[in-house]
C-alpha cells in the first residue's frame, strides 16, 4: 500500500497502533474478567479466529496441541493474519495480539464462546500468557514473532515459505491459569463442536 498506515481502514484493530500497554495492563489486572474458565477460555479465544476464517470458506483445519510445558499451540490452515507494507515500504501486521479487537471488546453484547462467555479478542491470550510466539504464512510472506506478556520481544522475523498459509499460536499461560487441570481433550472436543465449519484435531501431549 502506499498511503499512509493511519489512514487504513479498521476493521478488527486500529492498525495505526502498535501496542496498546493500558489495554493489556487492564487485562492483566482483571484475570477472573477476562478469562473465566482459565486455560479453555484463552484456547476458545484463539480457536474463533479460526473459525472466523472458515467462515470466509478460506480455513478449513484447525489443530489443537496441548504441550507437557503447559503451553499450548493453535493451528489453522487460513489465510494467515493480514501483513501490508506501508508508504515507507516497511511490513506492518495487523495488531491482533497487543491492541483489542474492535468488534468485542468494548462491547457489553459481545458474542458468547461456546463456554457461554464473551469473546474479546486475541489480546486476552496475549496478555495472559507469560510468553506466545505468533507464525505467520502468507501468500506474499511469512514470519513469526515473540511476545512476553501481550508486548513483541521480537520484530517479524522472515522464515521460509513452505507452500502453505495459515497461522499458529504457541502460547504459555501464567502460572495461575497453568495450575488449572480442567482442560480435558474430550471437554475440549466437545466445545470446539460448536464450529462445524471446521475440522478438529487435538493431540493431548501432557502427562497424567
Amino acid at each position: 500500500m502506499d498511503t499512509p498506515r493511519a489512514s487504513w481502514r479498521n476493521t478488527t484493530h486500529d492498525w495505526a497502533s502498535t501496542v496498546d500497554l493500558d489495554h493489556l495492563e487492564h487485562i492483566r489486572q482483571n484475570l477472573a474478567v477476562f478469562a473465566p474458565g482459565g486455560l479453555r477460555h484463552l484456547v476458545l479465544e484463539v480457536v474463533a479466529y479460526a473459525a472466523d476464517e472458515a467462515e470466509c470458506n478460506n480455513s478449513r483445519h484447525c489443530r489443537i496441541t496441548l504441550h507437557s510445558d503447559g503451553s499450548v499451540t493453535i493451528a489453522d490452515d487460513g489465510r494467515g493474519t493480514d501483513t501490508r507494507l506501508d508508504e515507507h515500504g516497511q511490513v506492518v501486521k495487523k495488531p491482533v495480539m497487543a491492541t483489542k479487537d474492535l468488534r468485542f471488546f468494548d462491547h457489553p453484547d459481545a458474542p458468547p464462546l461456546p463456554d457461554t462467555h464473551p469473546r474479546r479478542g486475541m489480546s486476552v491470550v496475549a496478555a495472559l500468557s507469560t510468553w506466545l510466539v505468533h507464525t505467520n504464512r502468507r501468500r506474499n510472506g511469512s514470519w513469526t514473532q515473540r511476545y512476553e506478556l501481550g508486548i513483541p520481544t521480537t520484530d517479524l522475523e522472515p522464515i521460509t515459505d513452505d507452500g502453505t498459509t495459515g497461522t499458529a499460536v504457541h502460547f504459555l499461560p501464567d502460572e495461575p491459569l497453568r495450575a488449572a487441570h480442567d482442560l480435558t481433550a474430550d471437554n475440549l472436543a466437545r466445545l470446539t463442536a460448536a464450529w462445524p465449519q471446521l475440522s478438529f484435531k487435538i493431540d493431548d501431549r501432557r502427562t497424567a
